[in-house]
């Protein structure tokens, strides 16, 4: 709709602003309705790429030398977190970019698609441990069980600090969430290796080294795999979980003077911010700043939306273009 008058009202916590071309009154909240990493994990992601480089080294190289695919397979995870963890750490930095005439949201998006390439290359990953596990079945081989059980019980030690790091932003940012989870998992991970180092030491069953090896592949695949559909979601600008947008439709139904509803969509801007924009017909007339400023802070406080922004319409028999529910 490019005929309306336009009045915006912006809440940025510090400064205001008037007149925004596009928009019948519309409502702009930026509050504590959402929340952002802190700085700190810049530390994190510092102190555990730092820890797990120097692991990787250490478990491959010992890997290769008991002869352990349980070894290796762990090693290789680990590598692909490094690599996890620095496309997290790069996100975690283009997130916070001011905005640009062509990137108007900056690149707060970018934490999103960090997560997505997270998922993705670690499910590719353990395809490859899994199929070098079955080919050991055919082909045992000896394998150093002490030496699987220092190495491993190092590996509980690295994870399980690194997890640690990222724990207090696991909730609130789901690109810190997958770094938490992999570490997390990791350790776990580690501990497995741990008892099947001991089994084979005093047994000499062989073959529990690929089955290690393939319950590390279940663990990988278990924990990455609500990761990889949050993430995938998100991308494709799906309403963020967490957040009921028949609920969020009748709320807004609900305002005072709000005879209809249409055009309503919620996504995802970043891992931490959501976005809001709809359509709303208000026979009795145009609101005032007040109306539109307490509709964006209710919907900030009761959904966690940030950013919200409200077109309204006056007349019933205004032919809005986008008024059908198909219509995007």
């Amino acid at each position: 709709m490019t005929s309306h008058d336009a009045r915006a009202g912006h809440d940025h916590g510090s400064h205001d602003h008037d007149g925004e071309a596009g928009h019948d009154h519309a409502g702009h909240s930026h509050g504590p309705g959402h929340s952002h990493a802190p700085a700190s994990f810049g530390t994190a992601f510092a102190i555990g790429i730092a820890l797990n480089v120097g692991f990787v080294a250490v478990e491959a190289t010992y890997g290769v030398l008991a002869n352990s695919v349980a070894l290796l397979a762990d090693a290789g995870h680990n590598l692909s977190d490094v690599l996890g963890l620095i496309v997290a750490w790069i996100a975690t930095v283009l997130a916070v970019r001011a905005p640009s005439a062509r990137f108007t949201y900056g690149m707060k998006a970018s934490p999103i698609l960090a997560a997505l390439f997270n998922a993705v290359f670690l499910l590719v990953a353990v395809g490859a441990i899994a199929w070098e596990a079955i080919q050991r079945f055919g082909e045992p081989v000896p394998v150093a069980g002490k030496t699987v059980m220092v190495v491993a019980a190092i590996g509980i030690l690295v994870n399980g600090i690194t997890a640690w790091l990222f724990a207090s932003g696991a909730k609130g940012d789901i690109n810190i969430r997958g770094a938490f989870l992999h570490m997390a998992a990791d350790a776990a991970v580690s501990a497995g290796v741990v008892i099947a180092g001991l089994v084979i030491l005093y047994t000499g069953w062989t073959w529990l080294d690929p089955v290690v090896s393939l319950a590390i592949v279940a663990v990988i695949v278990w924990s990455t795999w609500g990761l990889l559909r949050d993430s995938l979601t998100l991308s494709l600008a799906a309403v963020p979980p967490g957040i009921d947008p028949v609920a969020v439709r009748r709320h807004l139904e609900g305002l005072p003077g709000v005879a209809a509803l249409h055009d309503l969509h919620i996504w995802a801007m970043s891992t931490t911010d959501t976005c809001l924009t709809a359509h709303l017909l208000m026979p009795g007339g145009r609101p005032d700043d007040a109306f539109l400023m307490a509709a964006a802070t209710g919907i900030r406080e009761r959904f966690g939306i940030s950013h919200t922004t409200l077109q309204v319409e006056t007349s019933e028999a205004t032919a809005c273009a986008l008024a059908p529910d198909h219509v995007v």
